[in-house]
Parts: C-alpha cells; structure tokens; sequence
C-alpha cells in the first residue's frame, strides 16, 4: 500500500490563497517561493502546483507564468517535482512539448503538468482567445492531452484532430521521465471525469467532503477501468491545523469574517457561469456558498482544520476512498508548511503503518 502523497499550491499569484483581507503572510515573489520550495521539500511535501492566471482579479494582482516560475523551483531544489499549469489556447502543445521536455531534462525529469481547460471567460476575451463551449473545452484539452503524449514518447507522430495537427513531427531530446511526465487535470463535470478516466495521469478535484470525494472516484475509476486506464486523484483542502480545534476554527471564523464580498462574489458569478456550462449542472462550484468561495477550490468544504491528530485522521480517512494525494493551501506559508511537516506529517505515516499492521494482521 504506497503512502498518500502532498501538493502544495505554489504562490506564484499574489492575494495569497483566500479572498479575504486577513493577514497572510504569504510573498508571491520568487524569493519567498524558493525558500517556500526548499521548506516542502524539507518537510515532506512530494509536488508543487504553479498557478496559471493571465489577468488581474478577486485579489490577484500580480501574477508571474507558471513554466518559467516552475523552473526556477526545481533549480532550487533536489527532488520536489513541480506541476507546471498549461492552458490550452494560449499555449500550442507543439511549444508545451518541448518546453517541457528541456525543463525535464534540465531538472533531472522532475516536471510534471497540470492541463487547465479554462473557467474564466473574461481572461479569455482579454487576451483574444476565443471563449469555447464548456465541452468543447475538454474536447480540446483531451486533443492537447493526446499530443503531448505522442510527441513526448514517439519519433514521426502525426495527429489529425478538430484543434491540432501533426504531420511526421519528431521531437529531440525528449524529456527524461519514461513514459513521459506526469500529466495532470482538474474539473468536477461530467466532461472532466470522462477525459481524466481516457487520458490523464491524475485528477484534481475540488474540496469536498469524504463521502462526495468517494463518489467522485468511484465513478471515474468505473470509467477508467472501462477504458484500460488507470488516474490517480488529488484533492484540494486549505489546511488550518494549531494546537487545539478551537483556535483552528477561529482562523476559519476570521478568514470568512474578512472576507472581500465584491472579490468572492465576482469570482462566484465568474466560476459558477463554467460550471452551470456544463451540460448537466455539475461542474466545479456549481453548488459553492459564499463561504465556500472564498476558498478558490472549495478547499475548507475537505475539513483539514484542527489539531494535527483530527487532521491526520481526516487524510487517512480520505486515503482510504481511493485519495492519492493531497493538493494544499496554507494562511501563513513558511511556518505552516513546516508546522505541517513536523507535526501533521508524522502522524498521518503512523497511522498508514497501523493500517498496513492492521492488513497484515487479518
């Protein structure tokens, strides 16, 4: 049985990861990020995902490009793999490809990416992108999906689809990780699910509860079996762990207390339209509340908030429908990663070890 693994979302976008104006003592700039890189590192985290957002908005206002700042992580460090976020549109996959073939290559074939199919349509106009219907989204991505792989594993591919084409394209070097790198997603619809359980190595879904996350994967697992595939599934969650509950959900309290209105619910009106898009209803924050929103992922709904023991249990319990990893957001970075490592870490491998003595045991 492998132990779960963690993810942090990198801070490569300033506002920090709530739409509040509580204090967060969290830098967007790349110092604060390679020394918040060698602390994961350090501390146990396994990956790091760099943000992709092209415009200003619900308390963004900077935002640095996710594959330039991604490199920089790994140059930093030694074995933290980072998670590269591609939009399909601005990027081509003939571009994405050998961008990240070099940075594998450059950092010892620890680059992964995350394929974003796009929720916010007024990025979109801003940069004269055309704005697709909410499935015509992953159809592309699926297409982006489907070249990656094919020129980052064979010599001559061709590919004839409705958004890309290759014609006997032979990329040189290729990147180091065999069979290529990990290749991410994110999406709660129908649509997502689908392309996740054909194409993609792992499946970001948005914070949820224990019983909505099993119901999540055993639907795209069922599909991905269908198919001969097999995804693995991270989980968003805004971690809150002090030494007592109580103070935990004080921050919580004060987080949603301070919370910026016009920013959450501009952001609201903006994801919930992706999300209604979807054919059936269902995509990401298509059920989000206020306070749900003000969390971008609807990390608090995962309830990673308490005392280390509470929150190690959580994570095991999590593990145990079919979590893989476990994608987190921090108030105060520096420290929190590192009080997570010391004191939440620990505790989720002691009770691995229990369940594996358990297992062994009956």
């Amino acid at each position: 049985m492998s132990q779960i693994k963690f993810a942090y979302w990198v801070p490569n976008v300033s506002g920090g990861l709530v739409v509040s104006k509580i204090e967060q003592r969290t830098g967007w700039d790349i110092d604060y990020n390679r020394k918040l890189a060698q602390l994961a590192e350090a501390n146990g985290f396994d990956y790091a995902l760099s943000q992709i957002r092209f415009t200003a908005g619900y308390g963004a206002e900077f935002q640095h490009e996710p594959v330039a700042f991604s490199h920089a992580l790994l140059a930093a460090t030694t074995t933290l793999k980072v998670i590269a976020a591609l939009l399909p549109g601005p990027w081509n996959p003939a571009v994405a490809a050998k961008q990240i073939a070099t940075i594998d290559q450059l950092s010892g074939g620890r680059v992964a990416v995350n394929i974003v199919s796009g929720w916010f349509k007024g990025e979109f106009q801003a940069i004269g992108e055309p704005w697709l219907e909410h499935d015509e989204r992953y159809r592309r991505s699926e297409e982006f999906i489907r070249a990656l792989k094919g020129i980052w594993t064979s010599d001559n591919f061709s590919f004839r689809g409705d958004f890309y084409r290759f014609t006997d394209y032979t990329l040189k070097p290729k990147p180091l990780q065999q069979p290529h790198p990990e290749i991410f997603q994110g999406g709660s619809s129908r649509a997502a699910r689908d392309m996740a359980a054909r194409v993609s190595d792992w499946y970001f879904t948005n914070g949820n509860t224990v019983e909505g996350i099993k119901a999540q994967i055993d639907d795209i697992r069922a599909k991905a079996a269908a198919n001969n595939h097999k995804v693995k599934i991270g989980v968003n969650a805004f971690v809150i762990a002090r030494e007592t509950e109580e103070e935990a959900r004080a921050v919580l309290a004060e987080i949603i207390e301070k919370a910026d209105p016009e920013a959450v619910n501009a952001f609201g009106d903006a994801v919930k339209q992706a999300g209604k898009a979807s054919p059936e209803g269902e995509g990401n924050w298509a059920k989000s509340t206020f306070e749900d929103l003000v969390q971008y992922n609807d990390g608090f709904k995962t309830n990673l908030i308490g005392t280390p023991r509470q929150i190690a249990e959580r994570i095991v319990a999590l593990k145990a429908v079919g979590v893989d990893l476990i994608l987190t957001g921090f108030l105060h970075y520096h420290e929190e990663v590192v009080y997570f490592g010391q004191k939440v870490l620990p505790l989720v491998r002691e009770l691995e070890a229990q369940q594996v003595a358990e297992a062994v045991a009956a």
